[in-house]
Protein backbone atom coordinates (compact mmCIF):
# COMPACT_ATOMS: atom_id res chain seq x y z
CA UNK A 1 0.00 0.00 0.00
CA UNK A 2 1.31 3.44 -0.95
CA UNK A 3 2.09 6.04 1.67
CA UNK A 4 -0.35 8.98 1.83
CA UNK A 5 1.17 12.44 2.28
CA UNK A 6 -0.94 15.45 3.25
CA UNK A 7 0.71 18.56 1.81
CA UNK A 8 -0.23 22.25 1.72
CA UNK A 9 0.89 24.82 -0.85
CA UNK A 10 0.81 28.61 -1.08
CA UNK A 11 -0.08 30.69 -4.10
CA UNK A 12 1.72 33.90 -3.17
CA UNK A 13 1.03 36.79 -5.53
CA UNK A 14 2.76 40.17 -5.52
CA UNK A 15 1.48 43.62 -6.54
CA UNK A 16 2.57 43.02 -10.16
CA UNK A 17 0.30 39.93 -10.33
CA UNK A 18 3.31 37.61 -10.37
CA UNK A 19 3.15 34.28 -8.53
CA UNK A 20 6.06 32.91 -6.49
CA UNK A 21 7.15 29.48 -7.80
CA UNK A 22 9.89 27.08 -6.70
CA UNK A 23 11.90 24.54 -8.68
CA UNK A 24 12.45 21.20 -6.95
CA UNK A 25 16.13 20.26 -6.77
CA UNK A 26 17.75 17.18 -8.29
CA UNK A 27 17.97 15.44 -4.89
CA UNK A 28 14.32 16.06 -3.95
CA UNK A 29 11.38 13.84 -4.81
CA UNK A 30 9.89 14.92 -8.15
CA UNK A 31 13.16 16.61 -9.19
CA UNK A 32 13.16 19.49 -11.67
CA UNK A 33 9.44 20.16 -11.45
CA UNK A 34 8.11 23.59 -10.56
CA UNK A 35 5.64 23.89 -7.72
CA UNK A 36 3.81 26.33 -5.55
CA UNK A 37 5.84 26.52 -2.32
CA UNK A 38 4.63 23.69 -0.13
CA UNK A 39 5.29 21.31 2.73
CA UNK A 40 3.90 18.45 4.76
CA UNK A 41 1.38 18.90 7.56
CA UNK A 42 2.72 17.64 10.90
CA UNK A 43 0.57 15.93 13.54
CA UNK A 44 -1.67 18.41 15.33
CA UNK A 45 -1.26 21.20 12.77
CA UNK A 46 -4.00 22.84 10.78
CA UNK A 47 -3.25 23.22 7.06
CA UNK A 48 -2.90 26.98 7.57
CA UNK A 49 -0.41 26.68 10.46
CA UNK A 50 1.61 24.09 8.56
CA UNK A 51 1.79 26.37 5.53
CA UNK A 52 3.02 29.36 7.57
CA UNK A 53 5.67 27.14 9.21
CA UNK A 54 6.85 25.54 5.97
CA UNK A 55 7.16 28.86 4.11
CA UNK A 56 9.20 30.29 7.01
CA UNK A 57 11.47 27.21 7.09
CA UNK A 58 11.98 26.83 3.34
CA UNK A 59 11.79 30.42 2.07
CA UNK A 60 12.61 32.56 5.15
CA UNK A 61 9.54 34.77 4.93
CA UNK A 62 6.17 35.13 6.64
CA UNK A 63 2.80 34.73 4.94
CA UNK A 64 -0.82 35.22 5.83
CA UNK A 65 -2.94 32.31 4.54
CA UNK A 66 -6.14 33.19 2.71
CA UNK A 67 -8.86 31.25 0.93
CA UNK A 68 -8.51 27.67 -0.27
CA UNK A 69 -7.97 27.38 -4.03
CA UNK A 70 -7.90 23.62 -4.59
CA UNK A 71 -7.86 20.25 -2.83
CA UNK A 72 -6.31 17.59 -5.06
CA UNK A 73 -5.34 13.97 -4.53
CA UNK A 74 -2.70 12.71 -6.95
CA UNK A 75 -1.28 9.20 -7.17
CA UNK A 76 2.40 9.15 -8.07
CA UNK A 77 4.44 5.98 -8.66
CA UNK A 78 5.50 5.61 -5.00
CA UNK A 79 3.14 7.83 -3.00
CA UNK A 80 -0.33 9.36 -2.93
CA UNK A 81 -0.34 13.10 -2.27
CA UNK A 82 -3.27 15.12 -1.01
CA UNK A 83 -2.41 18.72 -1.86
CA UNK A 84 -4.43 21.57 -0.41
CA UNK A 85 -3.57 24.88 -2.07
CA UNK A 86 -4.32 28.28 -0.53
CA UNK A 87 -3.91 31.87 -1.63
CA UNK A 88 -1.42 33.68 0.57
CA UNK A 89 -0.02 37.16 1.09
CA UNK A 90 3.57 37.96 1.91
CA UNK A 91 3.63 39.94 5.16
CA UNK A 92 7.34 39.92 6.13
CA UNK A 93 10.60 39.21 4.38
CA UNK A 94 11.53 38.41 0.81
CA UNK A 95 11.20 34.74 -0.20
CA UNK A 96 14.46 33.03 -1.08
CA UNK A 97 15.06 29.40 -2.05
CA UNK A 98 16.86 27.75 0.85
CA UNK A 99 16.16 24.13 -0.18
CA UNK A 100 14.97 24.40 -3.80
CA UNK A 101 17.16 24.64 -6.92
CA UNK A 102 15.54 27.94 -7.95
CA UNK A 103 12.65 30.20 -7.08
CA UNK A 104 11.18 33.14 -8.94
CA UNK A 105 8.23 35.43 -9.42
CA UNK A 106 6.37 34.49 -12.61
CA UNK A 107 3.67 36.49 -14.40
CA UNK A 108 0.34 34.65 -14.38
CA UNK A 109 0.26 34.49 -18.17
CA UNK A 110 3.69 32.75 -18.17
CA UNK A 111 2.95 30.14 -15.48
CA UNK A 112 1.85 27.45 -17.93
CA UNK A 113 5.26 27.64 -19.64
CA UNK A 114 6.82 26.04 -16.55
CA UNK A 115 6.67 22.28 -16.03
CA UNK A 116 4.69 21.97 -12.80
CA UNK A 117 4.42 18.84 -10.67
CA UNK A 118 1.21 16.98 -11.61
CA UNK A 119 -0.51 17.55 -8.24
CA UNK A 120 -0.08 21.33 -8.66
CA UNK A 121 -1.74 21.47 -12.09
CA UNK A 122 -5.41 21.65 -10.94
CA UNK A 123 -4.61 24.72 -8.81
CA UNK A 124 -2.54 26.18 -11.65
CA UNK A 125 -5.47 25.73 -14.06
CA UNK A 126 -7.84 27.36 -11.59
CA UNK A 127 -5.71 30.49 -11.00
CA UNK A 128 -4.92 30.91 -14.68
CA UNK A 129 -8.66 31.19 -15.45
CA UNK A 130 -8.97 34.28 -13.22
Amino acid sequence: MKKLLHVVAAIIENDQHEVFCALRGPNMSLPNYWEFPSGKIENGETPEKALVREIKEEFDCVINVGEKVEDTTWEYEDVIVRLQTFKANLIAGVPIAMEHADARWVARDKLKKLEFAPADIPALEKICKN
